[in-house]
This record gives structure tokens, sequence and C-alpha cells, in this order.
């Protein structure tokens, strides 16, 4: 039986012989799917698999009873106290899975972005793994820019999300991100957001806007890692950055849904 991990690393998982350290000499990622694992608590991480299963079937992947005995095995090994932020992956060529299990960083409530507006580097904007490295390019330029995050935007000047989170703003009092035509990831995060909004009653709308049309606006990035992160500065550009009243309700509600890892990973 697998037992729960104390340090950080890379696991390659064999059928019938479960995680095992030192198997991972390949490095292209076709899948990966990460979340914010809190002293054994976790949100929505049967939607992160269903994403990662879905992703990996569409890559020709392991079967679904190989993925289903991998899943069981990762979640047995995910540690049961700390703050960690596992990552599992596809491995192309070899179509190895994998978990990698880093600390989490510190968690923040606020971030400041590069709005010069990034043209999107991605080959594969809908699956979250191959884009990886050119996404972490983009941080990385927006840190030389006193950012910690970057906007990609469409050939057209639309806004389409952060490197490695969803883009959602408020205009009144109507929650809105881009239209679903627009090549943005499927973030688990963002959905669990939009279904809080509609069980509110507040008015969720997908809406084409560039980052001149966010100035002033009350922005939020959203991920599995931090959950919200208001937006409380632009770097790049002369842009305002509007004030943030409903993020810490809604961050105490997100933060409120984690759940225990199932025991013995099942």
């Amino acid at each position: 039986m697998t037992q729960p991990a104390t340090a950080e690393g890379l696991l390659a998982w064999v059928p019938g012989r479960g995680l095992i350290a030192g198997l991972a000499a390949d490095t292209q990622l076709l899948v990966a799917d990460s979340w914010l694992v809190r002293d054994g608590q976790v949100r929505g991480l049967d939607r992160h698999r269903e994403r990662f299963f879905r992703a990996c079937g569409d890559c020709g992947g392991p079967s679904l009873p190989q993925l289903d005995e991998f899943w069981r095995d990762m979640t047995a090994a995910l540690p049961r106290t700390g703050s960690w932020f596992p990552r599992v992956e596809l491995v192309a060529g070899s179509l190895q899975l994998r978990v990698l299990l880093r600390h989490a960083p510190p968690l923040v409530p606020g971030i400041r972005v590069w709005a010069a507006g990034q043209p999107d580097p991605r080959t594969v904007p809908r699956r979250k793994g191959p884009d990886l490295d050119a996404l972490a390019r983009v941080r990385r330029r927006a840190a030389g820019q006193g950012a910690e995050e970057a906007v990609l935007i469409a050939p057209s000047g639309a806004v389409l999300e952060a490197a490695t989170a969803s883009l959602l703003w408020w205009e009144d009092d109507t929650l809105c991100l881009p239209p679903a035509r627009l090549p943005v990831l499927a973030g688990v995060t963002a959905g669990l957001v939009q279904e809080h909004a509609v069980r509110g009653g507040i008015e969720v709308a997908r809406r084409e806007r560039t980052l001149d049309q966010l100035v002033g606006r009350e922005v939020w990035l959203v991920n599995a890692l931090h959950g919200i992160r208001a937006v409380v500065g632009w770097e790049g550009r002369g842009m305002a950055a509007g004030i943030a009243p409903r993020a810490l309700g809604w961050r105490e509600w997100l933060e409120g849904l984690g759940e225990p890892l199932p025991s013995g990973g099942s």
C-alpha cells in the first residue's frame, strides 16, 4: 500500500509496481494538472481528475483502468501535512505517468500584472502541459518588469487569460470572462467561481474585451494554487487597477471548499 510522501521529488508510475523514483528521463509533457494540498485538504480534486483523464484520452494516452490505478496510487502518495502543489503529468514519447511533488510557494491575495499584452505563445491552449515552458518564459519576462504575471492576448487584442491563471473581471454587478470561442484553458477554479455566482443569482457574462477596457475595473486572476487574487497593479502601461471590494469574501468562500484527501487513495 502506497504511503504518503514526505519530501519533494518526481515519481514515475509503473503498472503493477506503483510510484518509483529515478525513472524520469523524458521531460516533454503532453498533459499536466496541478492543485493545492493543505494539511490533506484539497478543493475540486474530482474536477482535476476529470480534466486530466480527458486530456490523456485526447492524446491517446494510457487506458482508463491504468489511469484509475495511477490516480489511486498518486492520491495515496500525496502528503497529508503541510502545503503542497503536486503536478500530475503524461510524458510525450514514453506516455509515462508521473507525479511531481512540490512544496507550495507562499500564497498571496493580490498580484501585479504585466499589461504589455503578450501574444499567446501556446501551441495547444486548451490543454495544460505542452506549453508550460513557453508560459514560464512569459512569466520571467513579466518578472523583469516588476510583475508576477502577464496577460495573454489574441491577435484581435482581446484578453485571453494569464500565463498561469484564468482572467475574470466585474462590470457593475456582472461577473465577466472571455468568450468560450477564444483559445482559453477550462480552469477548474474559474468553473467553481462561475457556478457559485450562478447559485447566488449573480449574472455571468462572456464578453470580449481589450486590456484598455479593463482599466479601473475589479479584475481577478484565478487558479488552483492561489485561488482568487485581485489585480492590484498593472505594469508596463498607464493602467489604473480598480479596487476589489468583492475579492475577500469570495476568497473566504473558496478556501472553505477544501475536502480531505481520500484515505488509502481510494
